[in-house]
């Protein structure tokens, strides 16, 4: 059986046979390569413009010193042919021609260093946009990725490995390797051209230089490829730090965080936890650090042994002082350009090493999507729901949320869902919009199985408010509209939603009414509302929107039990012959429902109405009586 290299990260293992190896590093440059032309790729798709711009640059960065080397040459020895003919005597009257070649040389050497001038802003211009560019599509990108990619993934700590790798990644990485490559390129191109230069003094000195700088690069890319590992692997740390980091900063956290006193505690975990992650990272940092000195001081003893070489051949060998500028020139061009293209290229094999986290994040899996062949909900009819033997456990566990449910919700049934905490309540609701697909059995709405449906046209039907509900950095009204931003909308529209949501009489006295910014993140005379208010808002959200099915998932927490039960009698009347579900703690809320869920354990315990489950003396009487007995004895 042939070996196996592949390692769960995707790294490639290394060979435990010697006739493996030729396959092991065809696999590594397979990788490489593909990982560099997904770069190119994604520079291409977002500035195509500046990528030309960069290749054209990259060339013109390339040949213009070695062109530089051949002015500076000929410029020396000019002069030194001028000084010998003063010395002799031999300027003669016409000082004009004698002077002109040099005069020709300096205007050519000014036209040069202008040019490298002009190409180093460009490429720092051209570099800027790019990056910019770049950042923005590759965090398009990510946006892109997590508005389809399911629910479910967000319930893996892997995922948010991946989410905050790729999120790493999308600043200037995938540029960086862009402009190592370019760098290669025209390391190349002035490296080539400088042996061919140095050839005509000894064939062997280039051969020589590469000997004397692949220590160096087998280093390089041996620390780089240890980096990529420890990082990867490290990754868990660095969401610590950041969870810290935030925590410190969130203004939702900081009055609990002040009282109880945690900020000292938050910040000693953040700073233990960088202590780890840091002692590592360092240990690398320092050795590859005194290995590269070593192989530093070796090199520059190679270095200093050539110009030795060369000048004796100027001195020796009736060379020129021009020659010697050329060659020591091109023998400090060659060495400086090999160290580059190994550097760069050991950077480029990091760096590619690292974009596979975007090209990881962009390959997780979509399960929820929609069939070659969907159904559309019929918009505006009487709508059905049955639950047949539905199970579902969250990914990663073993552990069933929800065992064997079966129910059936009819087209004017008020549903009430009751249960303790973490009786699968929410997880019900999560199952009915399909947010998640159940583990076992299957959801029919309108005798179809809710996969047969696209997602999208199906959310549409579904006007929902969650407990833990959007309260977003926008207008009142915008924030109102959010219910449904595919619809043409009115002014009269906003203003009824909130009516209908008891929340139009505090808007009115917001400072600036329906356009009052809320949260003072963005804007200085941002207003922030207390819970029952955004509680109030989140209601006109549902309210705003058209929908065939009204969902309230304890959305009323913060409202007392009389507006809350006022809310619940609001949706019951504006909802007539639609299925509306209600998830409350308050079983007052639950008395006029016309059918009661009581979920026990992920089970369903009971289904019936107030009166019948009151007369059947289980446990819907006892959790109801317990609560009313409270409510007696507040009173009292």
């Amino acid at each position: 059986m042939p070996p196996k290299f592949k390692k769960p990260d995707d790294g490639i293992e290394k060979p435990t046979r010697l006739r493996d190896y030729p396959r092991y590093w065809l696999l590594r440059a397979k990788g490489f390569f593909s990982r560099l032309l997904y770069i190119i790729g994604l520079v291409w798709r977002a500035a195509p413009l500046m990528l030309v711009f960069m290749v054209a640059l990259c060339i013109l960065d390339g040949v213009l010193p070695v062109l530089g080397a051949y002015i500076s040459r000929d410029l020396l020895n000019a002069i030194a042919d001028l000084v010998m003919l003063r010395s002799d005597g031999g300027l003669g009257s016409d000082v004009f021609e004698v002077l002109s070649p040099i005069i020709f040389l300096f205007i050519l050497n000014f036209i040069y260093l202008f040019a490298k001038k002009i190409l180093t802003r460009l490429n720092s211009m051209v570099t800027g946009i790019s990056g910019e560019l770049v950042v923005n599509h590759i965090k398009m990108m990510i946006l892109e990725k997590s508005k389809v990619v399911d629910m479910r993934s967000f319930d893996r700590p892997e995922f948010y490995e991946k989410l905050e790798n790729a999120n790493r990644e999308a600043s200037m990485r995938p540029l960086h390797i862009l402009s190592a490559t370019f760098n290669v390129v025209s390391a190349l191109i002035s490296a080539v051209s400088f042996v061919v230069v140095l050839v005509g003094l000894s064939p062997f000195a280039p051969l020589i230089i590469v000997a004397a700088a692949v220590p160096g690069a087998i280093v390089n890319f041996y620390y780089r490829n240890r980096n990529f590992h420890y990082i990867r692997r490290h990754s868990k740390e660095r969401r610590e730090m950041n969870y810290y980091s935030q925590l410190m900063v969130d203004k939702d956290r900081a009055k609990e965080i002040r009282i109880l006193g945690l900020a000292d505690t938050f910040i000693e975990r953040y700073s233990r936890v960088f202590k780890c992650y840091y002692k590592g990272l360092k240990g690398l940092i320092l050795s590859e650090g005194i290995w590269q000195i070593c192989i530093g001081l070796i090199s520059t003893l190679v270095n200093c042994g050539l110009f030795l070489y060369i000048a004796y051949n100027v001195v020796f060998m009736n060379g020129l002082v021009g020659d010697y500028s050329l060659y020591s020139g091109a023998l400090t061009s060659i060495s400086g350009y090999v160290t580059t293209l190994l550097t760069a290229t050991a950077t480029i094999y990091e760096g590619t090493l690292f974009i596979d986290n975007i090209m990881t994040f962009m390959k997780e899996k979509i399960e929820i999507t929609a069939p070659d062949e969907p159904r559309l909900p019929e918009r505006g009819a009487k709508h059905t729901i049955v639950f047949e033997n539905v199970s579902f456990k969250y990914p990663g566990t073993d552990k069933y949320v929800l065992k064997d449910i079966n129910l059936r919700f009819e087209p004017t049934d008020s549903v009430v869902l009751v249960g303790l905490n973490g009786a699968g309540k929410t997880t019900l609701i999560k199952l009915l919009t399909r947010l998640y697909d159940p583990t076992e059995g299957r959801i029919l709405l309108d005798g179809n199985d809710l996969k047969e449906y696209d997602p999208k046209s199906l959310y549409a039907m579904f006007g929902i408010i969650f407990q833990d509900y959007g309260r977003y950095a926008e207008t009142v009204g915008e924030n109102i509209r959010f219910g449904d931003v595919d619809r043409e909308y009115t002014d009269e529209d906003i203003v009824r939603a909130a009516v209908e949501g008891n929340a139009d009489g505090f808007i009115t006295e917001l400072p600036h009414g329906y356009e009052t910014p809320l949260t003072r993140i963005f804007e200085e005379d941002g207003i922030e509302l207390s819970g029952g208010q955004w509680q109030k808002i989140s209601v006109a959200r549902a309210f705003y929107k058209e929908s065939d099915i009204l969902i309230l998932d304890e959305p009323t927490a913060s409202l007392d039990p009389l507006a809350e039960k006022e809310v619940f009698d609001q949706f019951r009347e504006l909802s007539e012959g639609k299925i509306t579900v209600f998830v409350s703690h308050r079983l007052s809320s639950a008395v006029d429902a016309s059918k009661i869920v009581v979920l026990d354990g992920g089970t369903v315990a009971e289904i019936g109405t107030h009166e019948e489950l009151m007369a059947k003396g289980g446990r819907y009487h006892e959790l109801f009586t317990v609560q009313a007995q409270r409510y007696i004895a507040e009173e009292i």
